[in-house]
């Protein structure tokens, strides 16, 4: 695994050239790539969601057009739309933004659920289908999507069909008074984002993708898992838990999260790692719950917490991956 280690390495550092101080949710993010899912940023106005977006998109050297998402924003400003064209007499199909490799939709809450529903055949199967015709998308196929918590005025809120479709939910947070005084020194001459070169090509993201798939996962960390996923469905604070796409979702995950440290198995600190970005979003509380100020993050980590890890009992093949 020490290619898709030294890939995300790269990755990383040259997403540090624009984004300082966030080396975990690069990491948490770069998992999600890295196993072929999408990525919901929610965080306040200004905190660089976009601009993460857009330096992992160059980094990549993927095509990234930003989608801003508006109530007057149609379903065929994404897919695409057919014109008719007067010289050869035929309709032709005019691909949208989601045709390109990294998708970027900004304050996607702001569009309307019809505008919403038309990124989840391409988020969940990679194609679209326009005027009864299917269209493959090119992969690596990625949706960043942001949204603020905050401000609730004129937005749409994502539906949990759509919710369960982002791999992981990701917050930036404020910068440190260090962090944010170097912020200022990088940008004083110009903004960073604007020298910043590829480091890494499709093919180098396909064959990680492929590789962090035959990372090993013992049965006992499996049921570890399992016992996570399941406990949200059992917990005493949640309406509806999360579904078996969640516990998919934090397999992979951790499988990603176990390759970019360089390993080739699964330990239960990657699982506890992942569980609060991918279980959260996928949780909805009891209306008695949310009125004591219970939250889904919350209800997350108790559930991490009651539930008992698999510990290292011995090693085999000289690495210690077996679990009691």
């Amino acid at each position: 695994m020490s290619d898709v280690a030294a890939l995300a390495g790269k990755l990383i550092g040259n997403i540090e050239k624009v984004i300082i101080g966030k080396r975990q949710p690069l990491s948490l993010a770069l998992a999600a790539y890295l196993c072929e899912g999408h990525i919901l940023l929610e965080d306040v106005p200004g905190v660089a969601k976009t601009m993460m977006a857009r330096a992992l998109a160059v980094s990549v050297g993927s095509t990234f057009p930003r989608l801003q998402c508006t109530p007057d924003l149609l379903p065929t400003d994404v897919t695409g739309v057919s014109i008719f064209n007067q010289k050869t007499a035929e309709f032709e199909f005019r691909p949208g933004p989601v045709f390109a490799q990294t998708l970027l939709t900004d304050e996607i809450n702001r569009a309307t659920p019809r505008t919403q529903s038309a990124l989840l055949e391409a988020m969940a199967e990679r194609r679209v289908s326009v005027d009864g015709k299917t269209y493959t998308l090119k992969p690596p196929f990625l949706v960043i999507a942001t949204q603020n918590p905050i401000d609730q005025e004129g937005t749409f809120p994502l539906p949990e069909a759509q919710l369960d479709r982002f791999l992981v939910r990701i917050s930036l947070g404020y910068p440190s008074m260090d962090e944010e005084g170097k912020m200022l020194l990088r940008m004083q001459k110009g903004h960073p984002i604007d020298d910043l070169q590829p480091v890494a090509k499709a093919d180098d993201i396909l064959a990680a993708q492929a590789a962090i798939r035959e990372i090993h996962l013992d049965d006992k960390v499996r049921n570890y898992i399992l016992q996570i996923v399941h406990g949200t469905r059992d917990h005493e604070d949640v309406l509806l838990g999360a579904s078996p796409r969640a516990s998919i979702a934090l397999f992979r995950t951790s499988q990603a999260l176990a390759a970019i440290g360089g390993r080739d198995f699964v330990l239960p600190d990657d699982v506890k790692r992942m569980a609060q970005p991918v279980l959260a979003h996928r949780i909805i509380l009891k209306p008695e719950s949310r009125l004591r100020r219970r939250t889904s993050s919350l209800v997350v980590q108790d559930i991490v917490t009651d539930t008992a890890v698999p510990v290292l009992k011995e090693s085999y093949e000289g690495v210690k991956d077996h679990f009691a």
